[in-house]
């Protein structure tokens, strides 16, 4: 498969993933986290998806189109390990929804990176909030959901915060 195939493939199952998070969080009231802003893409997605939503963005550099920058007030900038301790001190358990895309290039500091998250990204999700992931993260507080059936196991994946 070619570069190009597969980076299709992981954003129509991105796509997929992120419409079926946004269905299950309906009922449940929160902020949305976006972990890796990049150039706007997904952000500009989930904004569409969620208009009622806040949506606070994490990214190591500001890089994206002019017209998918979120408001000063809504972005965290830096560093995610040293960003997402003081926005989860902000923002508190009021998430219904966090997007994790911090694709580094390198799969094991991306899983690390993962790992080292996870125990704060838990502290910022309400029960039954939904993470969309393009990496696997294992926390005991978290259970994988079914994907989309259009959506290769592996390609992505979605947990549940349990409580």
């Amino acid at each position: 498969m070619s570069r190009l195939d597969s980076f299709i493939r992981r954003m129509q199952a991105q796509r997929a993933c992120l419409n079926y998070a946004a269905r299950l969080i309906s009922p449940l009231p929160g902020n949305v986290l976006e972990f890796g802003l990049g150039n706007g893409r997904t952000y500009d997605h989930l904004r569409l998806a969620l208009p009622a939503r806040d949506i606070y963005v994490f990214d190591r550099q500001l890089a994206a189109h002019r017209s998918c920058i979120p408001p000063a007030d809504r972005l965290f900038l830096g560093d995610v390990l040293r960003t997402l301790p003081t926005a989860v001190a902000r923002l508190g358990s009021n998430t219904a929804l966090a997007n994790i895309d911090i694709g580094t290039g390198d799969d094991g500091v991306t899983r690390e990176l993962a790992r080292l998250i996870a125990p704060f990204l838990v502290q910022a999700l309400k029960p039954g909030a939904v993470v969309v992931s393009g990496v696997s993260i294992n926390h005991g507080a978290l259970c994988s959901l079914a994907l989309p059936r259009d959506v290769e196991p592996g390609r992505h994946f979605v947990f549940s915060r349990v409580d």
